[in-house]
């Protein structure tokens, strides 16, 4: 008998997602004699608790394989999570009402940690309810902190995006600083791992560059890191400085809610970047700052064509686990080799990477604090490689255009609520 998939996307966005989503669902169109529809959830598991599903099976196929090529989350994400079956009774109820009603045999979740945590849930519950349920998890995450994959899709063209930005400004930089602006401050994503801070290391190639990178696995120190930046610009007469978000400042808490002496003085109401723009204007350097925020998940322009093709085969697989019987489990990438960098793909339990975050190793990170090692460089380049340049019209990139027609609605309203 025949039964439907359903995939969500859940957590930030990338430049990639989509082409997990493209990967699920050209792969279970080839597979007519054993999967029925696609469904999307609208906003994640959010969109399965209240019953929004879009049928995917009355969209236009080319647009559909636009995916590929189209940023952001085509069918809306969420920050949400389940509670227990204990807790949350409610939730896991209706859970399966809306499996049961729209015939739902496989449950594809597209996410970072969180999202498998939520995926873990459902299959522990599936399991200890006898229900006929696979469920499979897609990495993705900027983040690059997943851990029991070589890398999270997502995170390669994050980074080849950052690194790229450095490279460019440091023209800009190296151009004015003679008479103008001597430091620029880039604040990056990575609120508990540095692995885009580090990715920022890719944009020089020469030994000592004009840039410090701060790591969410270094604490800050005021003193050092002004000392590196004096001897910095004194050296080359300009410096980039990097900042993961997730930079910690004494006993442990995030510099960008610290309320200390120093640099971080006061309550702060803004990032981190303008902060360590205001230590550097005190040091007598004249500062630009920014932030790269939803630029560098969102640069499908410049995305990594290594990240594209990893992220479509991790959605493809999915369901070539799903048509294997094998559930429970991530798709995860495995790295074979380097040089040249060789990949595969494998299935790891949902349990071993549910809300588990992986930072960057210390072996990764230069002795002072402010750099990277070859180990990193040679672990980060393979995932910046070749270019997935989407289709430009009039000047501007064209996405994918969907219907999203939702299917229509057999149950009564959801009013409960996440945990």
């Amino acid at each position: 008998m025949l039964h439907n998939i359903l995939y969500a996307q859940s957590g930030g966005v990338t430049a990639v997602i989509n082409a997990s989503a493209c990967g699920v669902i050209e792969t279970a169109a080839r597979h007519p004699t054993h999967f029925g529809k696609v469904y999307a959830a609208r906003d994640g598991i959010l969109g399965v608790l209240r019953e929004e599903l879009y049928d995917l099976s009355r969209e236009d196929p080319a647009e559909l394989a636009a995916l590929r090529h189209t940023p952001g989350g085509a069918f809306g994400s969420c920050r949400a999570d389940l509670g227990t079956p204990e807790s949350h009774p409610e939730q896991y109820d209706r859970l399966i009402e809306v499996l049961r009603a729209h015939d739902i045999g496989t449950f594809i979740y597209n996410g970072g940690g969180g999202s498998m945590l939520t995926a873990a849930k459902i299959a522990h519950f599936a399991r200890d309810q006898g229900l006929d349920l696979t469920v499979i998890g897609i990495p993705k995450t900027i983040d690059n902190d997943l851990p029991q994959t070589d890398t999270s899709p997502g995170f390669g063209s994050a980074a080849k995006y950052i690194a790229t930005s450095v490279r460019e400004v440091s023209r800009d930089l190296s151009a004015m600083a003679g008479t103008s602006t001597k430091v620029f401050i880039l604040e990056v994503m990575g609120r508990h791992a540095g692995w885009l801070a580090a990715a920022a290391g890719l944009a020089f190639e020469m030994e000592d560059p004009p840039l410090l990178l701060l790591f969410a696995e270094v604490p800050f120190n005021e003193e050092t890191f002004s000392k590196a930046l004096q001897d910095s610009v004194q050296r080359h007469g300009w410096c980039i400085v990097v900042v993961a978000e997730g930079l910690l400042c004494a006993g442990g808490v995030f510099c960008a809610q610290a309320q200390q002496s120093g640099v971080f003085g006061h309550e702060q109401l803004g990032g981190l970047a303008p902060q360590l723009a205001g230590l550097s204007r005190r040091l007598g350097y004249k500062t630009h700052w920014a932030v790269s925020d939803y630029f560098q998940r969102s640069a499908r322009h410049l995305a990594s064509r290594v990240d594209v093709d990893q992220a479509y085969a991790c959605g493809a697989e999915a369901v070539t686990y799903a048509l294997k019987g094998k559930t429970d489990v991530m798709i995860a990438i495995r790295r074979t080799s380097d040089e040249p960098y060789l990949w595969t793909l494998e299935g790891v339990p949902l349990d071993d990477v549910a809300d588990i975050e992986l930072p960057v190793p210390r072996t990764f990170i230069r002795t002072d604090g402010y750099g990277i090692t070859e180990a990193a460089r040679r672990y980060l380049l393979p995932l910046i490689q070749g270019e997935d340049i989407p289709p430009f019209r009039d000047g501007l990139p064209v996405f994918a255009a969907l219907k999203l027609n939702l299917v229509e609605r057999k149950l009564p309203l959801w009013t409960g609520s996440l945990a």
